[in-house]
């Protein structure tokens, strides 16, 4: 069995209905309004009907509508800040949504196959789908897919989103091109947090309980101690060896870590017991999320506060259990 993620869980009695419902709504079209984005760019008139567009995680949302402006209608099909994106499962009205998409994005790495599923169910040929495992060109066995905490990925988000939103609409073609380069400056503040933690506290020692901000922790150049089997067995809801879990606990009472990186979206007994162990060793703690916490957040707002929380652990040893 290949690493990945949880599987998504889609009973098949769902899965006809979602079929059945994505076949339906290729002809058909949405008048409803834009869900789960936020923080539009550009302006301007309207001279067409703006383009369906879905983000398969608010965070991905968010960045269509940074690039696309009043020429997108956008819509965050996982947005929920109290639920497991890893065992997500989809709804007919999902499905229909998706259907209805001129443009998607997804994570791909097997965090949302319930996307890959309704999309084969309801082929077009003039959909455009950024699936970003394969825009990063990642392997299906990549361990970890939170792709969004690297700085890397989203500059490669926004660039193939402006080349397919010309492609779709290439009268904005320009705006959209703007937006691009608007939404590249707008990450150097959060570039800027993670090249001057790196310079001063790198390798300083860190523990979490699952891989989320993985990609984050290792551009700032932190050593993360938590073995990665015992990351991947609590984010695919496997039960951790009890060894595994003492050598976690360790890590606090030891004093052997600065900060503990806490899944504050995804929490269940055990990752509550050890976030206590490491409150009662004082060691501080910082939530991160799955999907970008809203409102009030755009993913680089999302992305600085995390790195600024962690800053502020190391060195203040405070706390910031949520944004």
């Amino acid at each position: 069995m290949s690493a990945g993620p949880r599987s998504v869980r889609l009973h098949l009695a769902v899965l006809a209905v979602l079929v059945g419902v994505a076949v339906a709504g290729c002809g058909s079209s949405s008048s409803s309004s834009s869900s789960g984005a936020a923080a539009s760019g550009g302006a301007g008139a309207k001279t067409s009907a703006p383009i369906a567009a879905v983000g398969a995680e608010n965070e991905y949302a968010n960045v269509i509508s940074q690039i696309g402006g009043p020429y997108v209608r956008v819509s965050a099909i996982e947005s929920n800040p109290n639920t497991d994106p890893h065992t997500f499962e989809a709804s007919p009205s999902v499905a229909q949504e998706v259907s209805q998409a001129k443009l998607i994005v997804q994570n791909g790495v097997g965090y949302d196959d319930y996307m890959t599923k309704i999309e084969s169910a309801s082929p077009s040929s003039s959909r455009k789908i950024i699936d970003v495992q394969h825009l990063l060109g990642l392997p299906n066995s990549t361990p970890n897919p939170h792709l969004w905490y690297s700085p890397n990925t989203m500059p490669a988000v926004a660039k193939a989103l402006g080349a397919d939103l010309a492609a779709l609409d290439p009268s904005h073609a320009a705006l959209f091109r703007a937006n691009v380069a608007k939404f590249d400056s707008s990450l150097k503040p959060w570039y800027a947090a993670v090249a001057a933690f790196k310079a001063k506290y790198r390798g300083t020692p860190v523990a979490t309980t699952e891989p989320v901000a993985d990609y984050l922790l290792e551009a700032m150049g932190t050593k993360n101690l938590t073995p990665f089997v015992l990351q991947a067995d609590i984010m695919n809801g496997n039960d951790p060896s009890a060894q595994n879990v003492a050598l976690e606990n360790g890590f606090f009472s030891k004093h052997k870590v600065k900060v503990f990186a806490y899944n504050q979206q995804v929490v269940d007994s055990l990752t509550e017991s050890i976030r206590a162990n490491a409150q009662k060793a004082g060691v501080p703690v910082v939530g991160v999320y799955e999907t970008m916490p809203t409102p009030g957040y755009t993913y680089q707002s999302w992305m600085l506060a995390e790195a600024k929380a962690l800053q502020a652990a190391v060195t203040n040893q405070k706390s910031t259990l949520r944004l």
